[in-house]
């Protein structure tokens, strides 16, 4: 089954950068369509996604993040990674990867089907 694992998370203080990674075990999407996301979870807030790439590289970002978060892949390590800059206190979340087999290029996460543990990110003031 397939598996994934972020790691990255950390304390940071505002202004600063953070560059989370997931990676993706048991999948290697060859020739299939498929789509990995970022989401975050803020304490007594919902779950909300952010940026996702698809197979064939495109990014998608939400407003909350565009400017501020770039998102890419390498396919040898079948790792994504989330460069987060400019953080602010409210970006504080379990920040979470999930899979998509999809590739519906989605920020909705009921149309994802596996997902990583999460890595907790604090943003100090």
């Amino acid at each position: 089954e397939v598996q994934l694992v972020e790691s990255g998370g950390g304390l940071v203080q505002a202004g600063g950068s953070l560059r989370l990674s997931c990676a993706a075990s048991e999948f290697t999407g060859d020739g299939d369509d498929y789509t990995i996301g970022w989401f975050r979870q803020a304490p007594g807030k919902e779950r909300e996604g952010g940026s996702c790439i698809t197979n064939d590289g495109s990014t998608y970002y939400a407003d909350s993040v565009k400017g501020r978060f770039t998102i890419s892949s390498d396919d040898a390590k079948n790792t994504v990674y989330l460069q987060m800059s400019s953080l602010k206190p409210e970006a504080t979340a379990i920040y979470y990867c999930a899979l998509d087999e999809a590739g519906l290029s989605s920020f909705k996460d009921f149309v994802y089907d596996y997902w990583g543990q999460g890595t907790q990110v604090t943003v100090s003031s």
